[in-house]
C-alpha cells in the first residue's frame, strides 16, 4: 500500500520541493545530452535577446542624435540577422526540449505502470483504479512541464534577469534603484504564494483523481447502474466530485491571480517611475533617448523574468505535489516479495501441502486457523462450508497472492516463499465465478493463457471447453470483439472462454472458485463437462456451494469459522454427523446418499 500522505508543513516546503525536483531530475539522466544542448541553445537565444535593447538604443540615437542614415541601415540589418538567428536557435532548442520531455514522460509512465504490476493484491485492495489512472495521466503531465519547459525557462529567465540587471547598472545605476526596490518584495511574495499554490495543487490532483475514480467505477458497472435505475444517483455523484474539483481549482486560480496582480502592479508602478525619472534625466542631458528606451526594455525584461521565475516556483510546487503522488506508487513495496535467489519451478507434479497455516488480512481478525492438510498430485479437493469461512482465502494463498501470517504452504516440498513467483503462477490455472475478459477478440482472450499458442491450439482449447460452436456462430468467429469485460457474451460463454484459456495454459494445479454457481442448468452442464476435461490429470481445488458439483471429489475439506472441521469423501462425510451432512441434507434431503 502507498505510504500515508504527510501533511503539508510550511517549514518543510522548500526541503520537500528540492527533494522532489532532485528525484525528477534523475529521470532525465539517459537524455542529458539532448537536454544540455537544448539548455545551451535556450541560453544562447536568451543572450541574443539581451543585445536587442542595445541595438534599439543605437537605432534611436542614429536617427535622433546623429541623423546617420547609413548607420541606421547597418544596425537594422544586424537586428534582422539577430532575430532570424534567435528564431532558428529557438526552433532547434524547442524540438530537443520537447523530444526530451515526451521521452521522459513516456519512461515515467512505463516505470510507474511496470511497478504497479509488481505489487500484489493487498495493494490494489486499498486503491481505486480511477485514482491510479489519474496518476498515470494527469500527474505525469504536470511533472513533464516541470522537467523540461520549466527547467529551461528557469535558466533563460535567470540569465535574462542577471544580464538585464548588469546592463541596467551600466546604463544608469541611479535609475536602476527604482526597479531593484520592487524585486525583493516580488521574491518574498513568490515564496508566500508558492507554498499556498503547492498545497492547493496537491488538492486539485487529489480531487481530479476522485472524480476520475467515480466515473471509472460507475461506467465499469453500467449494467448494475441501469438495472437499479441509478443513473440520476451516479450523475449526482460525478457532479459532486467535479464541483469539488472546480471549487478547489478555482481557489488555486484565485491565489495565483492575486499573486500575479500584486507582482504586475508593483512592476508597472516601477516602470512608470522609471519612465518619469528617466524622462527627467533625458531633459537634463544625463541620458539619451536611446538609453531610456533600452533601459525600459531591460526593466521589462526584469519584470518578466521575476514574474516568470515566480510562476516557475508555482509550477515546480505543482509538479512537487504531482510527483509526491507518483513516487508514492514507485516507492510502494510489494507485501509479497520474491526471495533473493528463488527456486524456479520448471515442472511440478502438483503435491500441495498446508502446514499449520494461519492467515489474517492486515489490520483485521485472523481468518484461517491452523490449516494443516496435504493434497496429492492429480487429486481433486473440494472446499465447502458456509460463506465467509475462508475458502477463497485458502485458494488465494496457493498462487501466493497473499502470504500466511503463520505456518507455510509447499508445492512439491518447496516453500512458496522460496520459489519464483512467475514460475509458480505459470503452474496454476484459475477459473473464477466472475470471469474477467479483456475488450479484445475471442482469439486474444483465449491466447492470454499462453501467448505463443497457434490459432490451431486456441481452437483446440475452445473445442475442449465446449466454446467452439458458439464462437463459430459469430459473424467474425474468433476475431469477434467481446466488449469490455466480455459484456457481449453470456455468463456461460464467458466461463467457457475462461476454461479454454486455462486449458491452453496446461497448468498442473487448477483452482476453481464457484465456476458454475451463477449459470443456468443448460450452461452449467456445458461448463461442467468442459471442467471435467480440464481437471483430468491435474491437482484441482474446487469451491462450490452446490454440493452436487463436488461429491465426486477425492477429498472434501469442510471449513467452519476458519478451521478444518471435517475431511473425507462425500460418502464418508454424509453418513457422519457434522457440518457437511447438515449442508447436504439442507440441499438434497435425506435421500442424497442414494444419489
Amino acid at each position: 500500500m502507498a505510504q500515508p500522505r504527510k501533511p503539508d508543513e510550511p517549514n518543510r516546503s522548500a526541503v520537500t520541493l528540492l527533494r522532489s525536483m532532485r528525484r525528477l531530475w534523475q529521470l532525465t539522466e539517459p537524455y542529458r545530452g539532448r537536454l544540455y544542448t537544448a539548455i545551451v541553445l535556450a541560453g544562447l537565444a536568451s543572450a541574443v535577446w539581451l543585445v536587442v535593447p542595445l541595438g534599439m538604443r543605437e537605432l534611436l540615437d542614429a536617427v535622433f542624435e546623429d541623423a546617420n542614415a547609413a548607420l541606421l541601415n547597418q544596425i537594422t540589418l544586424v537586428m534582422i540577422a539577430l532575430f532570424v538567428g534567435q528564431s532558428l536557435i529557438g526552433v532547434v532548442g524547442y524540438y530537443l526540449l520537447e523530444w526530451t520531455g515526451l521521452r521522459v514522460v513516456t519512461d515515467l509512465r512505463q516505470r510507474v505502470y511496470n511497478h504497479l504490476t509488481t505489487l500484489g493484491l493487498p495493494f490494489f485492495a486499498d486503491q481505486r483504479v480511477g485514482d491510479l489512472t489519474s496518476r498515470l495521466t494527469s500527474d505525469v503531465g504536470t511533472v513533464r512541464e516541470a522537467l523540461t519547459n520549466a527547467l529551461v525557462e528557469l535558466l533563460t529567465k535567470s540569465l535574462s534577469l542577471v544580464g538585464s540587471v548588469g546592463l541596467m547598472v551600466m546604463l544608469n545605476w541611479r535609475l536602476s534603484l527604482v526597479i531593484f526596490a520592487v524585486v525583493p518584495i516580488a521574491i518574498l511574495g513568490a515564496r508566500y504564494f508558492g507554498l499556498k499554490i503547492r498545497v492547493l495543487s496537491r488538492r486539485v490532483q487529489d480531487r481530479l483523481a476522485d472524480s476520475t475514480a467515480v466515473a471509472e467505477e460507475s461506467l465499469s458497472a453500467i449494467r448494475v447502474v441501469k438495472a437499479f435505475a441509478r443513473e440520476s444517483y451516479e450523475r449526482g455523484r460525478y457532479t459532486d466530485a467535479t464541483e469539488t474539483l472546480f471549487r478547489t481549482a478555482r481557489h488555486r486560480m484565485v491565489v495565483e491571480q492575486v499573486f500575479w496582480w500584486t507582482v504586475g502592479t508593483l512592476f508597472m508602478a516601477a516602470l512608470v517611475g522609471i519612465f518619469w525619472y528617466g524622462g527627467q534625466e533625458v531633459l537634463a542631458d544625463r541620458l539619451t533617448a536611446g538609453d531610456l528606451v533600452a533601459f525600459l526594455f531591460y526593466a521589462l525584461n526584469i519584470a518578466q523574468s521575476v514574474g516568470g521565475l515566480s510562476g516557475l516556483y508555482a509550477k515546480f510546487n505543482s509538479a512537487s505535489g504531482a510527483s509526491e503522488r507518483l513516487f508514492e506508487l514507485i516507492d510502494a513495496a510489494p507485501r509479497v516479495a520474491e526471495a533473493a535467489d528463488p527456486v524456479v519451478l520448471d515442472t511440478i507434479t502438483g503435491a500441495v501441502r498446508f502446514e499449520q497455516v494461519d492467515f489474517g488480512y492486515e489490520d483485521g481478525a485472523t481468518i484461517l486457523h491452523g490449516i494443516d492438510v496435504g493434497v496429492e498430485p492429480g487429486e481433486t479437493v473440494a472446499l465447502v462450508g458456509p460463506s465467509g469461512v475462508g475458502k477463497t482465502t485458502m485458494l488465494n494463498l496457493i498462487p501466493r497472492f497473499y502470504d500466511p501470517t503463520a505456518g507455510r504452504i509447499t508445492i512439491d516440498g518447496h516453500d512458496l516463499r522460496e520459489v519464483q513467483l512467475d514460475g509458480l503462477r505459470s503452474q496454476i490455472g484459475i477459473v473464477q465465478q466472475e470471469v474477467h475478459l479483456f475488450g479484445t477478440s475471442v482469439l486474444e482472450n483465449i491466447r492470454y493463457g499462453r501467448l505463443d499458442a497457434t490459432d490451431a491450439e486456441v481452437e483446440a482449447a475452445a473445442r475442449a471447453a465446449n466454446a467452439h460452436d458458439f464462437i463459430a456462430g459469430f459473424s467474425d468467429g474468433y476475431d469477434t470483439t467481446v466488449g469490455e469485460r466480455g459484456v457481449k457474451l453470456s455468463g456461460g460463454q464467458r466461463q467457457r472462454l475462461a476454461i479454454a484459456r486455462a486449458l491452453l495454459r496446461d497448468a498442473r494445479i487448477l483452482l476453481l472458485d464457484e465456476a458454475t454457481s451463477a449459470l443456468d442448468s443448460a450452461s452449467e452442464a456445458l461448463v461442467q463437462e468442459a471442467l471435467n476435461r480440464l481437471m483430468i490429470g491435474r491437482t484441482t481445488f474446487i469451491i462450490a456451494h452446490r454440493l452436487s458439483t463436488v461429491r465426486d471429489a477425492d477429498k472434501i475439506i469442510v471449513l467452519n469459522e476458519g478451521r478444518i472441521a471435517q475431511v473425507g469423501t462425500h460418502d464418508e462425510l454424509f453418513v457422519r454427523p457434522g457440518l457437511y451432512r447438515e449442508l447436504a441434507v439442507r440441499q438434497f434431503g435425506e435421500r442424497e446418499v442414494e444419489v
